[in-house]
């Protein structure tokens, strides 16, 4: 992949990020981003949203429901096929999502184009994706009834980009498959972190914005022509502090443990995903940056992962640690522009490596943490936030020097001299069984308000990672995201499989109950 420098990068891109900027900030208003629950996005598949009701809005993407969060528990005999039913569902919103970009103008004009033509064939790929899911569970238990309902998809309108939209999602919907993961996010989300980088997701990140101002909603898509638009975008310096370090009480797990894997200086990308879509080549349709483990692709088994290299200083932390990339909109093509994940995905722009990544284990605000189990998988923040919802939105971005504000739905503009800071807090509560689950969250949780975890869980390690980007003052880049996600920032999330050898593991746990600061 392309490197260049910040010097280089900047005069690239300073004509494409004028343009943004200047809608941005024209008049003297920031724009606050409506991020709204999917009509859809429940386990029953309630309706879409109605032509009246998206009349005189411009369409942008396509709306499904989450099908894990309807799912029954799975068996794990039907594990493997049902995860690749869901990815190949994933696919059939790509290819959807293509017919609809391909045929906005024409949809525009001709509303029952999208049922013809898009809808229609997606609803039918989607019933006959879910009928293999029921027959596949049935083999090893009871078939589930009523998936049909989870079939049919709509067109929606991007609300950031008028000032107009619906009102903000109450995170009470969004893709937890029945467990809320976002429960103590308040407080519980970001515990222990030195120099309070997380936010308070319970206080509007966007405060100190003016909600009126919006763009013309033809305008800004981005390098890929599905997003990002310019107000998804906010100066850092407009937004009031809000990130609260949460308080520790008697007998609280002080410690921390620093593992250091790079930055990913080797290149490794991919656009697999193992634990949402094993065996399944280009899972995730957007490629990540991958650090730690090298033999992390679709088809890596815990034996892989157990035996393959690792970045990592300490060799006994094999773990995988992986995000997706961040990438300048600066109209410059990356290497992958022809390939899966990349261009044929909607993700185009010239890939940034982070100038710093820090991983960081830290306790718990109430007691003790226990081990972790090997091989434990975490996924933390969700990359359909734009249509589920944002109940398992947690990632956060700010700004180095301003990281006491932390946007959840925004990307941050910030000052010369300033960098871009991803911050990601993974679920620090395990259900003491299982190192999975059929949706790939009910098996973890966040801490309740009080720092307690949730009853029948036990307080473990709590990964906290911080990835640092040098790129040109401006609005001028993204994440990559499912194409029908439109680059939103509450998309993005972060993946970790657990491979840290016994010996290791247990100096952290020590170190981190002792009150010590270990690498």
């Amino acid at each position: 992949m392309r490197r260049t420098s910040r010097k280089k990068r900047s005069t690239l891109a300073n004509r494409a990020i004028a343009a943004s900027a200047a809608l941005i900030l024209g008049g003297g208003g920031l724009v606050a981003v409506n991020v709204y629950a999917s009509a859809g996005e429940g386990p029953s598949g309630s309706s879409p949203p109605t032509r009246t009701q998206n009349a005189g809005r411009q369409l942008s993407t396509i709306d499904c429901p989450e099908a894990v969060n309807g799912l029954p528990e799975v068996p794990d005999e039907a594990r493997g096929e049902v995860d690749r039913e869901l990815a190949a569902m994933d696919t059939q919103i790509t290819d959807a999502y293509q017919q609809f970009a391909d045929r906005k103008e024409q949809i525009a004009r001709d509303p029952g184009l999208a049922e013809n033509a898009v809808l229609g064939p997606l609803r039918s790929k989607r019933t006959a994706s879910l009928d293999r899911i029921g027959i596949a569970i049935g083999r090893a238990g009871e078939r589930p009834a009523g998936l049909e309902s989870l079939a049919g998809c709509s067109l929606r309108a991007d609300d950031s980009r008028g000032g107009n939209g619906g009102g903000r999602g109450d995170g009470n919907g969004g893709g937890d498959g029945g467990q809320d993961d976002g429960q103590g996010q308040d407080q519980g989300q970001n515990q222990g972190q030195d120099g309070g980088q997380g936010q308070d997701p319970g206080q509007d990140p966007g405060q100190g914005q003016d909600p009126g101002q919006g763009e013309d909603p033809g305008q800004d898509q981005g390098q890929g022509g599905n997003g990002p638009v310019a107000a998804d975008f906010v100066d850092i310096q407009s937004v009031q502090p809000n990130a609260d370090r949460p308080r520790q009480r008697r007998g609280a797990s002080r410690g921390t443990f620093t593992t250091d894997c790079g930055r990913n200086e080797n290149g490794k990308f991919n656009p697999d995903n193992v634990i949402v879509a094993p065996g399944v080549s280009n899972g995730a349709h957007h490629m990540h940056d991958y650090i730690g483990n090298q033999a992390n692709d679709a088809f890596a088994s815990d034996d892989d992962l157990a035996n393959g290299a690792t970045t990592c200083r300490n060799q006994g932390d094999r773990s995988t640690y992986y995000w997706p990339v961040l990438r300048l909109q600066n109209g410059q093509d990356e290497n992958d522009v022809d390939a899966d994940g990349g261009g044929r995905d909607q993700n185009v722009g010239e890939i940034q490596t982070p100038s710093q990544v820090t991983l960081k284990f830290v306790g718990s605000p109430v007691g003790r943490v226990t081990a972790m189990p090997r091989f434990l998988r975490i996924i933390t923040g969700d990359a359909k936030a734009f249509t589920n919802g944002d109940a398992n939105a947690n990632a956060s971005w700010s700004c180095t020097g301003f990281e006491d504000r932390q946007l959840k739905d925004k990307y941050p503009i910030c000052p010369e001299g300033s960098q871009v800071v991803r911050t990601f807090a993974f679920q620090n509560c395990w259900d003491g069984q299982n190192t999975d689950s059929a949706n790939h969250r009910t098996h973890v949780a966040f801490a309740q308000g009080n720092g307690l975890c949730p009853s029948g869980f036990r307080a473990v390690p709590q990964l906290v990672q911080r990835i640092v980007y040098d790129v040109p003052p401006g609005p001028g880049f993204a994440v990559d995201s499912f194409p029908e996600q439109l680059h939103k920032p509450i998309t993005d999330h972060g993946d970790f499989i657990n491979v840290f050898d016994d010996r290791l593991m247990n100096k952290m746990v020590r170190c981190i109950n002792d009150g010590r600061r270990c690498r």
